[in-house]
C-alpha cells in the first residue's frame, strides 16, 4: 500500500459540480492499494496517518503533534494511480488491486481509521468516481509512505528481476554441463571433424 499523506489548512472533494465532502485544517490522504495487501498493511497505515506527527503543539515547536492530538479532521482519497509503473511513457496499473476487490479493502481501511479516531472526523471521496481534490497544502508538508509488504520500486525490482535472471542463467548452464559430463559421445572417425563440437544448444536463451 502507498500513500500521499499532505498537511492541509483545507482540502475538498467534488464529483461534477458538487462538493461531496470536505475538510479543515488537518490531513489530505491520496491512498492506493496493492494487489498483495492484507491487514496487516491497513493496521500499519491506520496506525501510521494517525499518529504521524507533522503538527505544532501549542507551544509552536514543530513536528510535534499527531492528527489526533490535535483533533483534526482526515479526508481520505482513493488513488489507484499511486501503483503505476511506466512502461517506457505509458502508465500501467497492473500492481493497483482490481477495483472490485479494492473497495471493499477501502471501505474496511475507513471504518478501521473511524474506530480508532472520532467517526465524524473521517472524510472520503467517492471511490472509483471521477474527481476534482481540492488541496491546500500547508507548508507544503508531504509525506509518502509505503507498508512493509508493497512492492519496492521499479528500479528495486528491476534490479531483482536481473538476479533472478543471472541466477536462472546459471543453473541453466550447471544443468546443461552436468548433461554433458552424464551423456557418453559418440566416437568419430579419425577423419571425421565437426568444428561444432561442445556448442549446446540448450545453453541459449530463448
Amino acid at each position: 500500500m502507498k500513500v500521499v499523506i499532505q498537511r492541509v489548512t483545507q482540502a475538498s472533494v467534488s464529483v461534477g459540480e458538487q462538493q461531496i465532502s470536505s475538510i479543515g485544517k488537518g490531513l489530505c490522504v491520496l491512498l492506493g492499494i496493492s494487489t498483495e495487501d492484507t491487514q496487516k498493511d491497513v493496521d500499519y497505515m491506520v496506525r501510521k496517518i494517525l499518529n504521524l506527527r507533522v503538527f505544532e503543539d501549542d507551544g509552536g515547536r514543530p513536528w510535534s503533534k499527531s492528527v489526533m492530538e490535535r483533533e483534526l479532521e482526515v479526508l481520505c482519497v482513493s488513488q489507484f494511480t499511486l501503483q503505476c509503473v511506466l512502461k517506457g511513457n505509458k502508465p500501467d496499473f497492473h500492481r493497483a488491486m482490481p477495483a472490485e476487490l479494492a473497495q471493499p479493502f477501502y471501505s474496511a481501511m475507513l471504518e478501521r481509521l473511524r474506530e480508532a479516531y472520532t467517526p465524524e472526523r473521517i472524510k472520503d471521496g467517492q471511490f472509483g468516481g471521477y474527481m476534482q481534490v481540492h488541496i491546500q497544502n500547508d507548508g507544503p508538508v508531504t509525506i509518502q509512505l509505503e507498508s512493509p509488504s508493497s512492492p519496492s520500486d521499479p528500479k528495486q525490482l528491476s534490479k531483482q528481476e536481473k538476479q533472478q535472471q543471472r541466477k536462472e542463467k546459471t543453473r541453466s548452464k550447471g544443468s546443461s554441463e552436468s548433461g554433458r559430463e552424464k551423456a557418453p559421445r559418440p566416437r568419430q572417425a579419425p577423419s571425421t571433424s565437426s568444428g561444432a563440437e561442445g556448442d549446446v544448444s540448450s545453453e541459449r536463451e530463448p
